[in-house]
């Protein structure tokens, strides 16, 4: 179905017509057919008029050229050329209808040239109507003009359409040429039917192979692009791996595929590999942004501060995306304070700049100021869309304002923005954070559009916090049908049974668990020393100092226990003695981190950790006695929140 908003060219303009194939005239059978008038009075006038309006153009005097069009009977090519390129550099939709127009009665209707750049201007104004009438009316059509819509479908995001034309291209005989796969590639990813146009894209990727179009760098990196949309990293890895010749935009795209599929480290890795060895490929903006969201997403404050040394250097500085990304990422390595100072020293300001102060805020559990800044934004004209409200939500969640949130969640009207699934999951979390379970519930039951995991995953994430087994059960039969494949829901089902001492019920969970092939996702965390990264799992035996973290984790733990200390083992999901479970909870990832930071960090240095889930009671319990015992300051970055540990206290206030 086509939906567009502007109506048809055939419709603003009736008087449009194409010629007969028998009536087409080209610019050099125009010039023909003058020599019956005085040559060169004619050729006078034309080389006046149209070297006048094409100067108006480059001059970008759109209304002048367009003023002296009426007075040329014998426009060229380059004359309509540079009259649509000017509408476009001036925005001007309604301009372009009339060269449009103006270039049909003048016998260029079927000039395959020109209609490309019909095409290319339509879409630039999202009139893909009338870029389909350009299209459709057309009686042959070269590559080129096969390209051109293909390309405006894509960039629009009709990428079924795009398909269909691409379908209707081959059948027509008209093969596929290197410009060609790139925005059918791009069509791919451009549409909600991933399952399908994802396997539409391997079907591309081996008409590439097969015609022998993967050594083409604009080729290949489209494709790494299209893997890393649809997560699969080890596809692009391939592409790009034998990709004969590189440049930054190739590098850029896998290392956006590693920083956007939850794989950080290797993003800074390959970074480092692309600084290192290939110096003429200087990173651009694109480059860093990717490189800056890695650093954010290992809590790389050091690493960070580099890129940021480097973005200055180079000049990025004024690029708001670059900015943008730097304000997250001081707020995500836990440095609130220098993202507030880059946000502060902006000289403007998008929606997205906004958005990241706001999020900040609300992970570091400053739900107050999160507010005010979302206020802020808008007192300075900046309107707010989904992605404010669900980090001004999302931010109430974290501290308990609740009716501070449902005041919000109700103003999401007044600026026309339909609650998206997100928005509902974000009330269902802080009414239930809040322990007003059943008012959650009902939330859910009221929903105008179908609950999705993210928010029956909420309610099963309240259920756990307060150990609602029955309500629980309820979310738990919607999230298995919804997404069978989620380990994570058995998991916290699992959980809340443990805390019940529902034994037999955790066993049941984990025999599903183990019939469908599914495991847990081992926890992993991350710390930064002396600007080198370093990873822990739950399960690591190949770190080099796995014995001595465990033996300082055991000798750490013995002296905690004489000041108060007391393990929190229910969140051990197996029915075993006390000491056995004691030493399960030491081999949590986050504690080894912690260890790690102890034995290696510079004495009053902040330990910086980062964790890819929620962290556990046991281990907040234990981080809060060594940041007193040791006198050491310790943020903590789980997948929720910030954690900021000092003298024995966190600035969560044990609610997260």
């Amino acid at each position: 179905m086509w939906a567009f908003h502007t109506p048809p060219v055939s419709s603003l303009l009736p008087q449009l017509h194409f010629p007969h194939k028998h009536s087409f005239k080209t610019s050099a059978s125009l010039n023909q057919s003058s020599i019956t008038n005085s040559p060169e009075t004619k050729s006078k006038s034309i080389s006046n008029n149209n070297h006048l309006i094409q100067s108006q153009c480059r001059k970008g005097n759109l209304s002048k050229a367009l003023q002296v069009l009426p007075n040329e009977s014998n426009p060229t090519q380059l004359t309509y050329e540079l009259l649509i390129l000017t509408c476009i550099t001036q925005k001007s939709y309604k301009d372009g209808l009339t060269v449009n127009n103006h270039l049909i009665h003048n016998g260029f209707g079927q000039d395959c040239y020109l209609a490309t750049k019909l095409i290319n201007m339509y879409s630039e104004f999202n009139a893909m109507d009338n870029a389909r009438y350009v299209f459709d009316k057309l009686l042959a059509r070269t590559i080129f003009v096969w390209n051109a819509f293909i390309r405006a479908l894509a960039l629009s995001g009709y990428g079924e359409e795009a398909l269909e034309i691409y379908t209707q291209m081959n059948d027509s005989g008209i093969p596929s040429d290197r410009f060609t796969y790139p925005y059918i590639l791009k069509a791919c990813v451009s549409s909600s039917n991933s399952i399908s146009l994802l396997r539409k894209g391997k079907e591309i990727h081996g008409h590439i192979l097969r015609h022998g179009f993967e050594s083409y760098i604009h080729v290949a990196t489209t494709l790494v692009d299209m893997y890393a949309k649809y997560g699969c990293v080890s596809n692009a890895i391939n592409v790009f791996d034998f990709m004969v010749e590189r440049n930054v935009v190739s590098w850029s795209a896998m290392i956006a595929c590693y920083a956007k599929n939850g794989r950080p480290f290797e993003a800074l890795k390959l970074f480092q590999e692309m600084m290192a060895g290939y110096p003429d490929d200087v990173p651009n903006s694109v480059t860093m942004v990717s490189v800056i969201q890695a650093c954010a997403s290992l809590t790389a404050l050091e690493q960070g501060k580099l890129m940021h040394g480097f973005v200055l250097r180079r000049g990025l500085d004024s690029i708001l995306p670059v900015i943008n990304s730097l304000v997250t990422m001081y707020a995500k390595c836990g440095s609130l304070e220098i993202g507030c100072r880059v946000f502060d020293r902006m000289d403007k300001r998008d929606v997205v700049s906004w958005n990241s102060m706001i999020s900040g805020y609300g992970i570091h559990g400053v739900g107050e100021e999160a507010i005010r800044v979302f206020n802020d934004m808008i007192d300075s004209g900046v309107s707010p869309n989904k992605i404010s409200f669900v980090s001004v939500l999302g931010a109430c969640c974290h501290v308990g304002l609740v009716d501070e949130g449902k005041q919000l969640f109700h103003s999401m009207r007044q600026y026309k923005i339909v609650p998206s699934a997100e928005h509902y999951a974000c009330m269902v979390d802080l009414l239930g954070r809040a322990g007003r379970l059943e008012e959650a519930a009902k939330v859910v039951e009221g929903m105008r559009i179908e609950p999705g995991p993210t928010v029956w995953g909420s309610l099963l994430g309240a259920c756990r916090i307060h150990c609602n087994t029955e309500l629980a059960e309820t979310a738990c039969h919607r999230l298995f049908e919804l997404e069978p494949m989620n380990a994570g829901n058995y998991v916290l089902l699992a959980g809340i049974y443990a805390e019940a001492m529902m034994w037999e019920e955790v066993n049941k969970v984990r025999k599903l668990l183990e019939a469908r092939g599914l495991e847990k996702l081992p926890g992993c965390s991350w710390i930064e020393v002396k600007k080198k990264m370093y990873s822990f799992t739950s399960v690591d035996q190949f770190n080099p100092q796995i014995e001595q973290l465990h033996a300082f984790l055991a000798q750490l733990s013995m002296e905690m226990k004489e000041t108060g200390y007391v393990p929190d083992t229910k969140v051990v999901l197996y029915d075993l003695e006390e000491f056995e479970k004691e030493q399960i909870l030491l081999g949590h990832s986050e504690k080894l981190a912690l260890a790690f930071g102890l034995l290696n960090c510079s004495k009053g240095e902040t330990i910086r950790i980062s964790k890819n889930l929620r962290l556990c009671e046991d281990c907040h319990s234990v981080t809060k006695f060594v940041s007193k015992f040791a006198n050491r300051e310790i943020l903590v970055r789980d997948v929720n929140r910030f954690h900021h540990f000092r003298d024995g206290v966190c600035s969560c206030g044990d609610y997260w």
